[in-house]
C-alpha cells in the first residue's frame, strides 16, 4: 500500500466524509478522491460508500481504518522517539575503557554527563585494549579509549590525553632524603609493579630498557589499589600513572619519588570506528569529554 494513500484515507475515515477529510489533510477534495480510488484499485475492495452527506465505511473500509489508525499512531510514536533520540532524551550509550582510564580518569567526566543528561542509559566496559578493540568491530561499544594504540584499517585513533607515570613511595622512604634519584637507584628498590601483560607495565618496562635498565619486581599484583597499599604500608615503591596516585598524593599517604634522569609519558586514545555515523549521545560525551579535560587542566596544572 502507498503510504499517502494510507494517510488520506485515514483522514477521511476520521472526518466522515471526503471534503472533510481533505481539509484536514490539506489537499484538494478530487486529489483525495483520486487517491482514494487508486488504493480501492490496489487493494480490490471499496472502502467507501458515497452518500448525500459524506460517506460511509464499508466492512473492508472499516478494517482498514483500524490499521489506518494504529499506522497513525505507531508513526507518532516512531517520530517522537526520534526527536527524543536527536534531544538526547532517551537512548544508550556504550563506552569501553582501560582499568586505569575507566577507573580513575572517566568517573567526574561520566558524572557530569549523567548529571547533563540524566535520560541516556551509559554502559562502561572496562576491559584490556584487545578486548576494547572487538567491540568496537563487533559494534557493542561505540567509543573506545585505551592506554594501548590500537592498530587496525577499520579503527581510527586519536589522543584525547596525555598520562605521566611516575615512581612513589611511602612517606619516610630513605629514596626520597636523596638528592639525586637516578634510575639505578629505582631498579635497586623492592618493585610493585602491575602484571605481566598489563600496558602499564609494558611502557615502564621500555622506558626502563632505553636507561639500559631491566625491571625485576619483587611482587607483581594485578590491582592497582592492592599495589597502593602496599607500597603505603611499606613494602617497596612502585611506577604507576599518576592518575592513579592523584587522592594518595594530595593526602599524603604516599609521595613521588623525583628521578633526575628517568621521564615516562603516554598518550591515552580515542578509538571509533571509521566511516560509522555517532549518535547524538557519543557526539554530546565527547564535548563533556572535551570540556572537562581543559576543566582538569586548569584545575591541576601540575598533575
Amino acid at each position: 500500500m502507498n503510504r499517502n494513500h494510507l494517510a488520506l484515507f485515514h483522514a477521511v475515515a476520521r472526518a466522515g466524509s471526503i471534503s472533510r477529510g481533505a481539509e484536514m489533510a490539506r489537499v484538494s477534495q478530487p486529489a483525495v478522491s483520486k487517491q482514494i480510488a487508486e488504493l480501492e484499485d490496489a487493494l480490490g475492495v471499496q472502502l467507501l460508500e458515497r452518500q448525500h452527506r459524506g460517506c460511509r465505511l464499508t466492512e473492508a473500509g472499516a478494517i482498514l481504518a483500524d490499521y489506518a489508525s494504529r499506522w497513525r499512531t505507531v508513526e507518532n510514536e516512531a517520530e517522537q522517539a526520534i526527536a527524543e533520540y536527536r534531544g538526547l532524551k532517551r537512548g544508550r550509550l556504550a563506552v569501553g575503557a582501560s582499568l586505569t582510564i575507566g577507573g580513575y580518569l572517566l568517573p567526574q567526566a561520566i558524572a557530569e554527563f549523567h548529571r547533563r543528561f540524566p535520560e541516556i542509559e551509559l554502559r562502561l566496559e572496562i576491559a584490556n585494549t584487545p578486548s576494547i578493540q572487538q567491540a568496537l568491530l563487533t559494534g557493542s561499544i561505540e567509543l573506545g579509549l585505551t592506554e594501548g594504540l590500537i592498530e587496525n584499517d577499520e579503527l581510527e585513533s586519536t589522543m584525547f590525553f596525555q598520562d605521566e607515570l611516575v615512581a612513589v613511595a611511602a612517606p619516610g622512604h630513605p629514596l626520597l632524603k636523596k638528592k639525586n634519584v637516578s634510575v639505578r637507584d629505582i631498579c635497586h628498590e623492592p618493585l610493585i609493579q602491575r602484571e605481566e601483560g598489563s600496558g602499564t607495565r609494558a611502557v615502564v618496562e621500555r622506558a626502563l630498557r632505553r636507561k639500559g635498565m631491566k625491571m625485576k619486581p619483587f611482587l607483581s599484583l594485578a590491582s592497582p589499589e592492592a599495589i597502593k597499599n602496599m607500597v603505603a604500608a611499606g613494602l617497596g615503591i612502585t611506577i604507576v600513572s599518576r592518575l592513579i596516585v592523584e587522592l594518595e598524593l594530595q593526602t599524603g599517604l604516599l609521595k613521588t619519588i623525583p628521578v633526575n634522569d628517568l621521564t615516562i609519558q603516554r598518550p591515552l586514545h580515542l578509538q571509533r570506528v571509521q566511516h560509522r555515523s555517532q549518535s547524538p549521545a557519543a557526539i554530546k560525551f565527547l564535548d563533556v569529554l572535551k570540556m572537562w579535560k581543559t576543566h582538569r587542566a586548569l584545575a591541576h596544572p601540575l598533575l
